[in-house]
């Protein structure tokens, strides 16, 4: 039963990552062409960000070699279970799809927006990995705890360029309403989503990946290998 539970607990959270790193790099292509159209000189910025997106799309194939590992493909979750999804939502009232990247670009209160919500995500983003290093299932698997270490390596960098961006223009932090709407993210997926999908008997599979399609030079593919072996 204990093993049912861990295998359980793990297919459903690496299912939930893969999603949202997948959701994460194709996010950021989004505000990549914001932030080239808005700052075409700025390429100390482009390649933070740049860098953000690539070590976005690690993650997901990290996670997606994890599966693979497994002899399996992640559950299929859709925007419900995206912390970036939800945030945008609240935030923008529109979906990540149907942001208008031209809009942003144009108006600076919503570039400053656009930055304050990915800073938050990417520092709860950190200090759930903190928490799932420490978590007895996680730290059962030793491929799944080498997949962690390298994104808690990583995350600091993420949200960086969000915050230079922030204090070079003279921007506010983040205010408590805002941390609030971060909170409420979060914990409506931990404590409602997550528990939902561990319980649904009839949860399906994905039959496909989520980057089918997309053409990407994965320079991290041999150094996957060598971690997961």
């Amino acid at each position: 039963m204990l093993t049912w539970f861990r295998n359980r607990y793990l297919d459903v959270l690496g299912s939930i990552y893969i999603y949202n790193e997948h959701r994460g790099y194709t996010a950021i292509d989004r505000v990549l062409e914001a932030v080239r159209a808005r700052y075409p000189d700025d390429q100390q910025l482009i390649a933070a960000v740049e860098q953000h997106r690539a070590d976005e799309r690690k993650h997901y194939v990290m996670f997606k070699r994890w599966f693979e590992l497994r002899g399996t493909r992640p559950l299929a979750v859709d925007r419900m279970f995206g912390h970036i999804d939800r945030f945008i939502e609240i935030m923008f009232r529109r979906t990540i799809d149907g942001l208008d990247t031209r809009e942003i670009v144009e108006k600076d209160h919503l570039f400053e927006r656009l930055c304050r919500v990915i800073s938050l995500t990417e520092q709860r983003g950190y200090r759930q990995v903190e928490i799932l290093l420490a978590n007895g299932f996680v730290t059962s698997d030793k491929r799944l705890v080498k997949i962690f270490e390298i994104i808690r390596e990583d995350e600091p960098s993420h949200w960086a360029p969000y915050d230079g961006w922030l204090q070079a223009n003279a921007k506010r932090d983040p205010k408590w309403w805002e941390r609030a709407v971060d909170g409420l993210v979060h914990s409506e997926l931990l404590f409602l989503k997550l528990p939902i999908l561990f319980l649904n008997p009839f949860a399906k599979r994905r039959t496909d990946w989520s980057d089918d399609g997309e053409v990407e030079p994965d320079r991290y593919a041999r150094k996957l290998r060598v971690g997961a072996a």
